[in-house]
């Protein structure tokens, strides 16, 4: 799909991060965009900031916590559209904190949110699809997807399942004129870790230093470029690409290092209070591992060029 302009393209999690700036840098390369968030109030900043008088722009609201409501919500997309050639599957949340502490509400939540939402609305979108000259599918996943660290285990399960589905995918689609991007990067600058569920009281959660970390705009680049040039997987940030890189070419150091750290951390566990060196070296680790994606949302809005809905009841 190297051309974007006049195509159509739905986008979820687009109030903010980096759902917002591909919604921004699609529009600006003449894409029509559906937005699903549930800030409907950020949304409809976002649908204002975008400045190109020939892209069309609705907004609507749609919990993909409930996947009934991704039913409802393309009900109403096809009420004024008779297509979707890009689908960006970008909302997600995340949880941090030790995994024995998580109850099953917030495993059902943030599974169904990261994983279930994207592969009950690929599946709903694909019959039509496969009826178009070329369509995209946008997997908005994490390198968390290919590389693991500790307190974030059901955010790794969450993006390593939409990288495996967006792989098999690509391997039954793509001969069918159906391109399929998983984009995984490093840390990025949003407000995922500030919007994260919390299962520890001492502390909040961490967010990556700001060095390390890519903006979404940057991010969003990447990903359309992948989207215009077929990439099956686009990796952000050197450090994503190191740990991929050191993952595939010796696995078992990134595990040696878990184990180091979690005999320091016991061993700290008996020292005095002051000694806190295991537990900065695994935060040192998850720092660089774990990736900053964006928070679940979905809204609506128009001017001239911008349509305005009602929102999904619950």
């Amino acid at each position: 799909m190297k051309n974007l302009a006049g195509k159509h393209a739905l986008v979820t999690g687009a109030a903010s991060g980096i759902g917002r700036a591909i919604a921004q840098q699609l529009a600006a390369a003449g894409a029509h965009l559906y937005l699903w968030d549930l800030d409907q109030e950020q949304l409809t900043r976002v649908a204002h900031e975008i400045r190109n008088p020939n892209a069309h722009i609705v907004i609507d609201s749609c919990d993909l916590s409930r996947i009934e409501n991704i039913s409802i919500g393309l009900e109403r997309l096809w009420k004024l559209w008779d297509r979707v050639d890009l689908l960006v599957n970008n909302a997600g949340i995340a949880y941090y904190g030790p995994t024995e502490n998580m109850t099953a509400e917030q495993w059902d939540r943030l599974m169904t949110i990261n994983l279930m939402a994207p592969i009950h609305l690929t599946r709903q979108l694909l019959p039509h699809m496969l009826k178009l000259p070329e369509a995209h599918i946008l997997n908005v996943c994490s390198i968390s997807g290919l590389v693991a660290a500790g307190r974030f285990c059901a955010y790794h399960v969450s993006k390593f399942g939409l990288v495996g589905f967006s792989e098999a995918l690509r391997a039954e689609y793509v001969r069918r004129g159906i391109g399929v991007t998983a984009l995984c990067p490093g840390p990025v600058i949003t407000k995922l870790y500030d919007s994260a569920m919390n299962g520890r009281t001492d502390r909040k959660v961490p967010n990556p230093p700001r060095w390390l970390s890519a903006t979404p705009e940057q991010v969003a680049k990447r990903g359309i470029r992948g989207v215009q040039k077929n990439r099956g997987m686009v990796i952000v940030t050197p450090m994503a690409h190191f740990l991929w890189r050191a993952k595939r070419l010796a696995p078992g150091v990134l595990d040696a290092l878990n184990c180091i750290t979690r005999k320091k951390r016991k061993k700290a566990d008996t020292l005095p209070s002051g000694n806190t060196t295991g537990i900065q070296s695994a935060a040192v680790i998850n720092t660089v591992i774990n990736a900053a994606d964006q928070s679940q949302q979905h809204s609506i809005v128009p001017a001239p060029h911008i349509s305005l809905h009602a929102k999904v009841e619950k």
